[in-house]
């Protein structure tokens, strides 16, 4: 009897255990997490789509990387894991501790771990530690186009995320769609052989395929480069477009930055000034002016002006750059010696309203639409906000604020017959099942073929008789315009401080390319004729030659 009873006994101690588990199971540990507490779900990352040039030389490309994943509940000796851990990632104990919660059951812990150092986890054979394949961005030009491109980086929630340029503006195109293998597991983790498999493969990104030219890409930047160091200026930018469809052909500007290394800049060096910085574009400006007089037939270019002094407005006196005056001089030579005070009698002939009508429809004060994140729309006052005294200045590019995109998409538009094209840079998007082609598109008629021909031909004489003689290439047609503009300060100008430009095309007769250069308070000189038309000239002989352009006859 008392061995009946102690085995009654063992059976009911026996009994409530295994009651006693399966209510932890089923009520502590399996209601809360419901019933996917056995499937476990494991990402398959996408490649990043690749960029290309328009002769499809790799800008970007992507690298073998791994992720490094831990699984807490599997690691039998945590403190020894995390010490193995941060000899071979050269990480801090407690940095690499504190990113490791031990009620999880699985935490991404490093991105971006190379072949050499993934080996050495692997021969560390550490229970509970994985690594994942990845990719990471690969740059082969280095920064060459860095703030075209934009980089790859974190948001908030640990994914890889584009920022700024190419990468910001067509990051849903490149980053693609993520897939996942679902697998039903035990309560160990174990995979159930007889449970569901599912799996859903990822799609790669979009590559992309652009309009810009490395060869160039490179001329540009390096003749940027020798321009500040030569000029001594703080900043600069060289555009080149094909006026016809505004493709853009080369972006650069410098100083830039990494972006295989973008952590060690900060977010002001990410900008791109092309499309969000702002500068008054000063005597580049005045061809749209003189182009609109001519269009609405209030001057010809062999009108004349007499030029006898200063103009005054008000409490204002408006001169020459050079305080000269010449008398009678045709509306050409206002542009080839770049006179502010014929340019204000220009604007007077037109009227405020049909220069607030022009400005509008050369596309200033609404963003141009290219395909780059961090475009600004610039600033052009109400039609209320006008007063005499801007209506003067504007003609000659003062007191108004453009970005550079803004003023080469204005400017090609007179010398491509009068299109306002849409610039782009991308100009194919490529899938595993289908090509996008990106055709040039027309945004408005500006001005006539009439009066485009003519503004050309008064470009050209202004490079042929302006007050300076340059390197030109000898036996080519190329038009173009300078332009030096103080910089606004707290509500003056300094006369130390400008912006040079200038802004070319060539051969006239039918551009094949259009280039707007811009050096930020070069120190050499403050003029553009002396700084940044010398520079239009270095590219704009390479690029006669690269296209080979002929000579005219």
């Amino acid at each position: 009897m008392n061995r009946l009873k102690l085995l009654f006994i063992c059976f009911f101690f026996l009994y409530t255990a295994i009651i006693t588990k399966i209510f932890f199971i089923q009520v502590i540990y399996f209601l809360p997490a419901g019933p996917d507490i056995y499937l476990q779900i494991n990402k398959i990352y996408p490649e990043r789509g690749k960029i290309f040039d328009r002769n499809l030389k790799p800008l970007v490309l992507n690298q073998n990387s791994y992720q490094l994943f831990i699984e807490p509940k599997k690691i039998k000796d945590i403190q020894k894991t995390i010490l193995q851990l941060s000899e071979v990632l050269n990480i801090d104990e407690t940095s690499l501790s504190a990113k490791i919660d031990k009620e999880k059951y699985w935490i991404a812990l490093f991105d971006n771990v190379d072949e050499k150092t993934k080996d050495k986890i692997i021969n560390l054979q550490l229970p509970g530690v994985g690594l994942n394949y990845q990719t990471k961005r690969f740059y082969p030009e280095a920064s060459l186009s860095a703030h075209l491109l934009g980089f790859v980086g974190k948001n908030t929630e640990g994914k890889n995320v584009g920022y700024f340029g190419l990468e910001g503006f067509y990051d849903k195109d490149l980053a693609g769609i993520a897939g996942f293998v679902k697998s039903e597991r035990d309560i160990l983790g174990k995979p159930i052989l007889l449970g569901s498999q599912d799996k859903i493969a990822s799609e790669n990104g979009r590559d992309l395929v652009l309009t810009i030219d490395k060869t160039v890409q490179e001329v540009s930047k390096q003749k940027l480069k020798n321009a500040i160091e030569k000029y001594q200026a703080k900043q600069g930018c060289v555009i080149i477009a094909n006026p016809q469809t505004m493709e853009i052909l080369a972006m650069v500007c410098l100083p830039d930055f990494d972006p295989a290394k973008y952590y060690f800049f900060s977010e002001s060096d990410f900008k791109n000034p092309v499309v969000s910085d702002l500068f008054e574009p000063g005597s580049i400006f005045k061809p749209l002016i003189m182009a609109a007089a001519i269009e609405e037939r209030k001057v010809m270019p062999n009108d004349l002006y007499n030029e006898i002094g200063p103009v005054e407005m008000g409490k204002y006196k408006i001169k020459t750059w050079d305080n000269k005056y010449e008398g009678e001089i045709s509306m050409t030579r206002i542009l080839e010696k770049s006179s502010n005070v014929g340019m204000v009698y220009v604007g007077s002939k037109l009227g405020g309203s049909l220069i607030l009508n022009y400005l509008k429809k050369y596309g200033f004060g609404e963003p141009t639409s290219i395909d780059l994140q961090g475009e600004i729309s610039g600033y052009l006052k109400s039609d209320k906000e006008w007063y005499p005294i801007d209506y003067a200045t504007v003609t000659f590019g003062q007191g108004i604020a453009v970005t550079p995109i803004q003023m080469i998409t204005a400017f090609s538009s007179l010398v491509n017959g009068g299109k306002l094209m849409k610039p782009y840079v991308v100009s194919q998007i490529i899938s595993s099942s289908r090509k996008k082609l990106i055709k040039p598109k027309l945004v408005r008629q500006v001005i006539s073929e009439r009066t485009s021909q003519i503004i050309k031909k008064m470009l050209e004489s202004t490079i042929e008789n302006g007050e300076v003689r340059w390197a030109k290439p000898k036996g080519y047609s190329i038009g173009g315009k300078t332009g030096t503009a103080q910089i606004p300060l707290e509500g003056h100008y300094d006369p130390s401080k400008t912006i040079a430009s200038f802004i070319g095309f060539a051969p006239v007769d039918k551009p094949i390319f259009v280039t707007l250069v811009i050096l930020r308070e070069p120190r050499t000189s403050p003029w553009g004729s002396e700084t940044a038309a010398p520079l239009f000239f270095e590219i704009a002989k390479e690029l006669i030659v690269y296209y080979g352009i002929l000579p005219d006859r």
